[in-house]
């Protein structure tokens, strides 16, 4: 009895098989038969894509400017910051020669202005003076001093000797003219 309920089991579960296969090309076949599968994608959600893609490109362009002129306003107040800083210096600045006693200081040293009964020296260049103009090269603190023009010109030369070697120097540069020449007066 034991054999036959094996040979028994076994043609059934061969009948089982057989039927499982058949089913599987029953589904296979019906599958192909039957309408294709919607996509994810509905209408609306192409519509809010669409939506969404517009938007970004419309405010590109005025997004880009905001944050260019935000840096340009930021520049312009650190500009604006500087020239403040400048009128305040140039207020203490004139606040300065309101005083006399600056005033005189300022011509005794730039155009070697003297009081009544002082005596001035004016030494040679290339020598080493004495006193507070060798203790300031000493330091290294010498100072250049500057023009009204805004030029710097050297601490030991005086003013007239600059306006003379200035003069010298413009007279070399019209004796001569361009390129080492004489200049062209259009005169025969």
């Amino acid at each position: 009895m034991a054999a036959e309920r094996e040979r028994f089991s076994t043609a059934t579960r061969l009948r089982a098989l057989g039927t499982q296969a058949a089913e599987r090309v029953y589904r296979a076949q019906h599958r192909r038969m039957r309408a294709p599968r919607r996509s994810r994608l509905t209408g609306r959600a192409a519509l809010l894509v669409l939506v969404l893609c517009s938007l970004v490109v419309v405010l590109a362009y005025p997004m880009r400017q905001y944050v260019s002129q935000r840096a340009e306003i930021a520049e312009q107040r650190r500009l604006v910051e500087e020239k403040r800083e400048r009128v305040e210096r140039l207020r203490d600045e004139k606040a300065r020669w309101q005083d006399p006693a600056y005033v005189e200081r300022m011509a005794r040293e730039r155009l070697l202005y003297l009081r009544p009964g002082e005596t001035g020296f004016l030494l040679p260049e290339g020598t080493a003076g004495t006193g507070r103009e060798r203790d300031r090269e000493d330091d290294g603190s010498s100072r250049a001093r500057r023009s009204s023009d805004g030029r710097e010109t050297a601490p030991g030369r005086s003013w007239h000797r600059r306006l003379w070697e200035g003069l010298d120097a413009a007279d070399a540069g019209i004796a001569e003219g361009p390129g080492g020449r004489p200049p062209d007066t259009g005169r025969p």
